[in-house]
């Protein structure tokens, strides 16, 4: 089975960074310019492009949307992003600004009714990717600053017949520390439904991604990894389709 390599782009204030274990105050900051990271993606070979408003996530509502549009129309690449998305009217000005998939997390963990309603509606149906962040299985929310009760594996089952996109599960532990995602949580969302599975946070080197490639996920982010030129894309994709 192949897996998608999602190379991503971290905005805080326009600029591209990384938040270690989701932390605002371990911010590691890369002096590129996103426009030009963008690009560097689709010329690596790269179908879809992962996009993040920081600033979104922290402050609950969307906060770069112009420049997001103006990234995804650079690169000519899907893309899937979120940050801070609340409101049913942000998901369509995401998908207006040219995204083909919207991320959506806290909302939809603090207001299931409403997610399940969104989902099923038509002009969303499978443009939806649910984030599941989890520390040690339970799932995180707003910005990861705060616990919910609720199993990941549980959500994943809920949503097995729903029309979603996908299920991007990071393990807030282990994100931006280059150690390796968790391969066993990963593995029990994608064994507990039939939506997709995104693996994300960890990703240090391709050894992980051959990893990722032995258990049934459709696709994996890359970031960090990336920006410190510990994992080649180029190489990544090609692990990714299966040329180990």
């Amino acid at each position: 089975m192949a897996l998608e390599i999602l190379p991503s782009i971290d905005l805080r204030g326009g600029r591209v960074v990384r938040l270690k274990q989701g932390d605002y105050g371990r911010q590691v900051n890369y002096d590129v310019d996103p426009f030009d990271v963008a690009r560097s993606f689709a010329q690596a070979g790269a179908q879809w492009m992962h996009l993040v408003d920081l600033d979104g996530a922290k402050e609950g509502r969307p906060m770069q949307t112009e420049l997001i549009s103006r990234l995804i129309g650079a690169s000519g690449l899907k893309v899937e992003a979120g940050g801070g998305i609340r409101q049913t009217d942000d998901i369509r000005r995401l998908l207006d600004a040219g995204a083909s998939r919207v991320v959506v997390g806290t909302r939809a963990m603090e207001d299931w009714d409403w997610f399940k309603s969104i989902s099923h509606e038509a002009q969303f149906a499978g443009k939806l990717v649910l984030a599941v962040d989890a520390k040690d299985g339970i799932i995180a929310t707003r910005g990861w600053t705060e616990s919910s009760n609720r199993k990941a594996s549980d959500v994943a089952a809920q949503v097995s017949d729903w029309p979603v996109a996908a299920l991007l599960y990071t393990d807030v532990s282990q994100d931006g520390m280059l150690g390796g995602p968790n391969i066993e949580q990963t593995r029990l969302l994608a064994e507990a439904g039939k939506v997709p599975v995104i693996a994300s946070g960890g990703v240090g080197h391709l050894d992980h991604i051959r990893e990722l490639t032995k258990i049934p996920a459709w696709g994996v982010i890359v970031g960090r990894s990336l920006y410190e030129g510990k994992v080649d894309l180029t190489e990544a994709i090609r692990i990714g389709k299966g040329n180990t």
